[in-house]
């Protein structure tokens, strides 16, 4: 392999060398153009400009507001899942739910949703409960118990 043959390699590329006189080919205008805010120096385009059309920005409808950032955050698990990971006769707890795997993560609030079927009897211990999620937890002969949130 001889170095000389390799293309597309421009590590050591000379830098443009702007303003060096018209011999240099880069001169007097140094390849601004004549006039105009570009030729300008400091001339830079500020995000969203739209060379004086009315950006877009500006131009769409502002409807809304989204406070997302101080929600609440709420780890959901559902009935079906307490059925599959959890013996007849288990307490389900916040630590009991971290170690199987299925709230993760940081969360304010734990709450237990009503979707699928529950075939055991649990003691649920959550800090909020859907309504078919209660009626089949009672309905099997266990409790659930809501947590107040220190």
């Amino acid at each position: 392999m001889i170095l000389d043959d390799i293309r597309g390699i421009r590590k050591n590329r000379k830098r443009k060398r702007l303003g060096r006189g018209p011999g240099s080919g880069h001169g007097k205008t140094a390849g601004r153009g004549h006039k105009g805010f570009f030729s300008r120096s400091g001339a830079k385009s500020r995000i969203g400009f739209e060379g004086g059309q009315t950006p877009l920005a500006r131009r769409i409808a502002k409807r809304g507001f989204n406070n997302n950032q101080f929600a609440a955050k709420v780890a959901i698990v559902n009935v079906a899942a307490l059925d599959e990971n959890f013996e007849n006769g288990d307490t389900v707890d916040v630590e009991a739910l971290r170690a199987k795997g299925l709230a993760g993560g940081r969360y304010d609030f734990l709450k237990i949703l009503g979707d699928g079927e529950l075939s055991k009897k649990l003691v649920v211990r959550a800090h909020r409960f859907s309504r078919a999620a209660e009626e089949k937890i009672t309905a099997r002969g266990g409790s659930a118990e809501t947590l107040v949130n220190g």
